[in-house]
């Protein structure tokens, strides 16, 4: 069993080091962007404005939270930008990290990588941006681990809401189109000789057609059919 250590800053910049022992062999992996105005949802904002897709990425960053506190293992969030110290990432559930690498794909890699070295014998991620996502999904997700090296959470937009792998697989994170509807197939096309399970397909919101479905959301906007 590992031990390892991360910066933890404000957005100051502020940073100091905090050392975790992993206490399970099952790891997963939120990625977030950090919420700041004009710079998340921008294709949802393009249509109701910066500030109702702020208020809607943040609704989703809660879901995101509550649904992922429950599973069993460690949970680690990573960051866009900057670690938060004090936000809705309790770091009684959380462990803090920051993504590195230039693009998403490498950020990913980057992200499993650091976790498999610490001996994790399965790793799952998973984005922020889906209201249908619950603990089932996850929790299915490392009980198909037990019998593929591969699962994958298809999304309606052609890409994937999770990622769950038992060993590093280089190939599936490099020479993606990020954000196209040729990830998933591209995807699957890299694991033909692994074994592999879907799971459901559900709703990636990133436009005002997405959102259209969830009652709930429809307070943070008003002014569009």
């Amino acid at each position: 069993m590992g031990l390892f250590n991360t910066k933890n800053s404000e957005s100051d910049n502020e940073s100091a080091t905090n050392f975790y022992f992993p206490s399970s062999k099952n790891a997963l992996i939120i990625f977030t962007r950090n919420p700041v105005l004009g710079k998340c949802k921008t294709r949802l904002a393009k249509t109701i404005g910066d500030t109702a897709a702020l208020d809607i990425y943040k609704y989703l960053l809660k879901h995101t939270s509550e649904i992922s506190k429950n599973t069993k293992g460690d949970k680690f969030v990573f960051y866009s930008e900057s670690i938060k110290k004090d936000d809705l990432w309790d770091p009684s559930f959380f462990k803090k990290k920051l993504q590195e690498g230039p693009e998403l794909g490498a950020r990913m890699e980057n992200a499993f990588s650091e976790l498999f070295q610490l001996n994790y014998e399965k790793v799952i991620i998973i984005g922020s941006d889906l209201l249908d996502l619950t603990t089932a999904h996850i929790e299915e997700a490392f009980h198909l681990l037990n019998t593929n090296d591969v699962v994958i959470g298809p999304a309606k937009d052609g890409g994937y809401y999770l990622l769950g792998l038992k060993s590093p697989c280089s190939k599936i994170f490099r020479n993606k189109l990020w954000g196209t509807a040729s990830v998933l197939k591209d995807t699957i096309n890299d694991i033909q000789n692994s074994t592999f399970s879907l799971l459901e397909e559900l709703n990636d919101i990133d436009t005002f057609e997405d959102i259209k479905p969830y009652q709930e959301l429809k307070i943070f906007y008003n002014t569009h059919d």
